[in-house]
């Protein structure tokens, strides 16, 4: 049966201009819904949301009437004028359709944020369910309370596992592909999962083989009678069902059955699902074991960027003269004399003067004058008039000083903050927006490879010149950062700010 277009304006409050209050005011009905309150009045929204303005709810209130969340009914308690009682004032009850809407939006995001997990406890939970299941299947007359009880806890306890089991092995690769990760925190991660893979592994066999015998027997008992007594209690309290509504929920279950059965028992030639799952979690093992080779593998041929200008760096630090640092400079970057450049006659005139050799550093040579139009066209110059030339000289001197200053705050910060020793974030204080902007680059350095809130991470900032160690505080306690563009909170942690370099080795270098 499709919706139509009308029902389906219940969702506009989802992603409307005041989505967040619209979302508030709905889970304030729910709220009030699961206490058995039928009505609302717009004071009563508006105290338990705590902030908005009484006329902003008030319009939130009829724009979710119009869109069908809401009912308004005419509010005529506490009238004590006539004025009062023209005046409109409404109670405000939610809808079906709007109930539904919000459950529905609230599911999908339980949903979208529940975390995958192999639910071992499940795995109990279902043979205790289908033994009592079994008993029942053994009475000749069981009780139809009890097993329309066991049955719907056993589908609910079945599904919630195959559910989340799902999103687990979904996830399991993302989690697995580890870039970036040290080989330490991987090892521990790795002995964690092993761990959680192989119980959850020996519980499903347990399971799978006890499930599967449970079933058979139930079925030898004769499982289609248990089903009709569950599809009669479902439809016991409804207003004038017949049998076709009876036959209907009577399949419904019979179909729940014949997918329980199919996940321990198979279909014809296909394996059972469990056998699917527990193949699945088991190849995650080599899996694991290949993600660590990768990181080996990385650490030993580590290819990025930013470590390839660290090592150049190094190299050109250890040169042992200057020859050998432009032979290193020419090898890395390709660079040679432009011998395929044209000169004047009154460059080659000064040349023939005042010859240079061809061992002549760049650096201490006379520079060579020549067109940018020489490369691109031939030509000294083009036809025609010349252009003006604008003279950029103090725009230049601007920026350069404008660098140099710039160079110069981002020194006197990376010297401030590497200077302080261990301390806890909170004890910063105040800080410079250059020095708060640094921090919060170590810190984002070091929160990106921590991977158990326990552990101790130790990095570099992304230019080497500072190395940072993180440890957390294990007391709860939060710090709040002071700047001029405002306050951050964020839990506390032990910093330990120091240079790569010592200042000795720095001069050493230069």
């Amino acid at each position: 049966m499709e919706t139509s277009p009308e029902r389906l304006r219940i969702f506009a409050y989802v992603d409307a201009d005041k989505a967040p209050l619209y979302r508030r005011i709905m889970r304030t009905f729910m709220v009030a819904r699961d206490g058995f309150r039928l009505h609302l009045r717009p004071q009563e929204v508006r105290t338990a949301l705590g902030g908005p303005e009484q006329s902003e709810v008030d319009t939130a209130l009829l724009q979710l009437s119009t869109w069908g969340n809401l009912v308004p009914h005419p509010d005529t308690a506490d009238v004590s004028s006539v004025e009062e009682f023209y005046r409109q004032r409404f109670l405000y009850q939610l809808t079906a359709y709007g109930e539904a809407a919000e459950r529905a939006v609230s599911r999908y995001e339980q949903d979208i944020l529940r975390p995958g997990e192999l639910q071992t406890a499940a795995l109990s939970d279902i043979r205790a369910h289908l033994n009592e299941l079994l008993v029942l299947a053994s009475d000749p007359e069981p009780e139809q309370g009890k097993v329309h009880r066991v049955l719907t806890t056993l589908r609910a306890r079945f599904g919630e596992l195959t559910d989340r089991a799902q999103a687990f092995m979904s996830s399991l690769q993302r989690g697995i592909d580890l870039q970036g990760l040290e080989l330490t925190h991987f090892l521990q991660y790795k002995q964690r999962l092993i761990e959680y893979l192989q119980r959850f592994i020996g519980e499903l066999l347990i399971t799978t083989a006890e499930a599967a015998e449970l079933l058979l027997r139930i079925e030898q008992h004769g499982v289609e009678r248990l089903l009709r007594l569950t599809a009669e209690r479902e439809l016991v309290d409804r207003l004038g069902h017949t049998e076709a509504d009876l036959q209907e929920a009577q399949a419904t279950w019979r179909r729940r059955w014949e997918g329980l059965r199919a996940w321990f028992l198979g279909r014809d030639a296909e394996p059972s699902q469990a056998e699917v799952l527990r193949a699945r979690a088991r190849s995650a093992i080599p899996t694991l074991l290949s993600a660590m080779n990768g990181i080996n593998e990385r650490r030993l041929t580590r290819t990025d960027r930013a470590q390839d200008f660290r090592t150049l760096a190094r190299w050109f630090a250890e040169a042992p003269d200057d020859a050998s640092a432009h032979r290193l400079w020419r090898a890395a970057f390709g660079l040679a004399p432009a011998r395929h450049l044209a000169v004047d006659a009154a460059t080659l005139a000064e040349r023939e003067q005042q010859p240079i050799p061809a061992s002549t550093s760049w650096l201490s040579a006379p520079p060579l004058r020549i067109s940018p139009r020489l490369r691109t066209t031939g030509r000294h110059t083009r036809k025609g008039r010349a252009n003006s030339v604008v003279d950029r000289s103090e725009e230049k001197a601007h920026l350069a000083r404008s660098v140099a200053r710039e160079a110069e705050q981002l020194a006197d910060a990376q010297r401030l903050l590497g200077t302080r020793g261990r301390m806890r974030l909170a004890d910063f204080g105040t800080l410079e927006r250059l020095s708060f902007d640094l921090l919060l680059d170590l810190l984002g350095e070091a929160l990106s490879l921590r991977l158990d809130t326990r552990a101790i991470v130790e990095t570099t900032s992304s230019d080497g010149t500072l190395h940072i160690r993180l440890e957390p505080t294990l007391d709860g306690r939060h710090a709040t950062l002071t700047t001029s563009d405002g306050a951050l909170t964020c839990p506390d942690f032990f910093v330990t700010i120091r240079p790569t370099l010592e200042p000795s080795e720095e001069l050493s270098h230069e």
